[in-house]
This record gives C-alpha cells, sequence and structure tokens, in this order.
C-alpha cells in the first residue's frame, strides 16, 4: 500500500482551499468536508430527479410549474440528505477509505473526526431532513422515511456485488418518487418512468465515475460496475443513456408536455454522445470531467419539463 501513501496529495478528493469551507469556524470545517460541501455535484444529482418529476407533475395536474416552495424544500432536502448520505457512507467504509488513494483523507478514515461524533452529526442531519419532510403530504413522508433503509445499506453494496452503482440508482433517484407524490397525492405511471430514467442515468454516470478508483479498488478488494466492464464500458454507458433519454420521453409523453422539452430531450442525447465518444477509462481527470457534465444534463432536462 505504499504507493497509495506517496499519491495521496495528488489523488485526493478533498480541496483543502475550498471558500466554502473556509467561510465557517475551523472547528466545523472537518463536519463540511464530510458532507462533500466543497463538491456539489452530488447534491445536484440527488435533487435534479426530484425537479424533473415535480415540474412534470405540476404540468399534468394543473399545467402550471412547480410550487417555488418545494423547489426549495426539495433543494434543501438533497442537500441535507446526500450529507447524511456521505456521513453514513463514510462511517462504513472508514477502513477501507484509508487504503485509497482518493479518500485517505477523509474526515473519518483519518480520525479527524471519531466515530461517535460522526454518529451525533448525522442524527442532527436526519432531523433537519425530517422537519423538511414534515411539510408534505402524508404518501410524500410514508416514501421519505422508507428511502432510509436504501441509504443505510447502499454504502455495503460494493462489498457483495460488482453492481453496486445499481443500487446507487435506487437510493439516488428516490425524490422522482417523493416529488411526484408532494403534488399527485400518489405515484403515478409517469413517476415510475421518471424513476426507471434516473436509475439508467446514475448507471452510466457512477460507472465514468468509478473508473477513477478502480486500481485502488480491486487493491482493498471492492467492485464496481466499472471492473466488472472493463473495455465495455462504452457500449454500456450508451445503452444505459439511451434508455433514460427514451424512458423520459415516454414520461413526457404520459404527461401531454409541449415540443420543448423533447428540444432539451435532444439536446441531452447530444450531450450524452459527447460522453460517451471522448470517454477514456483510463484517464482518472477525463472520466472526473465527464461525470460533473452530468448537472448540465440534468439542468437541460430540468429546463425542458419546467417552460415544456
Amino acid at each position: 500500500m505504499t504507493t497509495t501513501g506517496h499519491h495521496f496529495h495528488q489523488a485526493s478528493d478533498i480541496r483543502a482551499d475550498a471558500w466554502i469551507i473556509r467561510l465557517v469556524p475551523r472547528v466545523w470545517r472537518p463536519y463540511l468536508r464530510l458532507m462533500r460541501v466543497d463538491r456539489a455535484i452530488g447534491t445536484w444529482l440527488l435533487l435534479l430527479p426530484c425537479l424533473w418529476s415535480v415540474s412534470l407533475a405540476s404540468h399534468a395536474l394543473a399545467g402550471s410549474p412547480p410550487d417555488p416552495w418545494y423547489v426549495v424544500l426539495f433543494s434543501v432536502g438533497a442537500f441535507v440528505m446526500r450529507g447524511a448520505g456521505c456521513v453514513v457512507n463514510d462511517l462504513w467504509d472508514r477502513d477501507i477509505d484509508g487504503k485509497v488513494a482518493r479518500t485517505a483523507g477523509r474526515p473519518i478514515a483519518s480520525g479527524e473526526i471519531k466515530v461517535r461524533s460522526a454518529l451525533a452529526f448525522l442524527a442532527g442531519l436526519l432531523l433537519v431532513g425530517l422537519l423538511i419532510l414534515l411539510q408534505f403530504n402524508a404518501p410524500t413522508i410514508v416514501l421519505g422515511v422508507a428511502s432510509l433503509g436504501l441509504v443505510a445499506v447502499y454504502p455495503l453494496m460494493k462489498r457483495i456485488t460488482y453492481w453496486p452503482q445499481a443500487f446507487l440508482g435506487l437510493t439516488f433517484n428516490w425524490g422522482a418518487l417523493l416529488a411526484w407524490a408532494s403534488v399527485e397525492g400518489g405515484v403515478g405511471w409517469p413517476a415510475l418512468l421518471i424513476y426507471a430514467a434516473g436509475f439508467f442515468w446514475t448507471l452510466g454516470y457512477d460507472t465514468v465515475y468509478g473508473h477513477q478508483d478502480k486500481e485502488d479498488d480491486v487493491l482493498v478488494g471492492v467492485m464496481s460496475s466499472s471492473i466488472k466492464l472493463g473495455r465495455n464500458t462504452r457500449p454500456f454507458v450508451g445503452l444505459v443513456y439511451l434508455l433514460t433519454v427514451l424512458l423520459l420521453s415516454l414520461a413526457g409523453g404520459a404527461v401531454d408536455i409541449g415540443w420543448f422539452f423533447y428540444l432539451m430531450l435532444g439536446a441531452t442525447a447530444v450531450q450524452f454522445a459527447w460522453q460517451v465518444v471522448t470517454l477514456d477509462i483510463d484517464d482518472p481527470k477525463n472520466c472526473l470531467a465527464r461525470f460533473k457534465s452530468n448537472r448540465d444534463v440534468g439542468l437541460m432536462i430540468f429546463l425542458g419539463a419546467l417552460l415544456g
């Protein structure tokens, strides 16, 4: 493992100079790093399926844009619950993280935050999440509580299957069901189509993301779709991205949305094609850039759902 220690400073995914972390008192900084506040991409990827769904549900119900208050609640909720997910993940993975170049500096793995403190912090985040959830109707609250099981077991999946990305897809897109229920009072067919689209989208982008860690993952004995697929990654990612676009177009059809939504889906398809064609699975920087570009994909789809 000597190489891991040697590579740590170049490879670490923690940005010591992130402005958002420098804003707070020093004692809080490890907790913001634990929540990955310096890397908003995870919050975006959790929030965007909520925004697609709340927009399409509002269109289906009243032909209007979503309630801005709901957009605010889902945004804050995504931020808090993504942070909680990071804490759960890092608690499960504290022994593995110390052996992987990219994650060795994470606050729990490095001993900067003790396990007991992390658990207390997690309880606080979950309480805030619950307070946000209680602003919604009963079906949404039930769905929100049901998601906690997925959040808790997801980090274990890379120890038992090559497809932890599939479990991430089930977990990360749950908000699409919540958002639909918050407007309609239940989960309709279009919500399931959006959920399925998000599932395949996550399968694609997280497989790309996983290629950054594959050497270390093999060394420490954890599994991923990136390792399983290897050289077949590109056609696989192309396929799941295609399914994403098809399922979203079906969801749009189900709520009788206007042409602008499909224009944005077309732009999304072009962006997906760029990701697949230019992907270099042996270059971590290339993989990270392709992965991060999915925020723009999600925003284009949201814009289409909002203005369609």
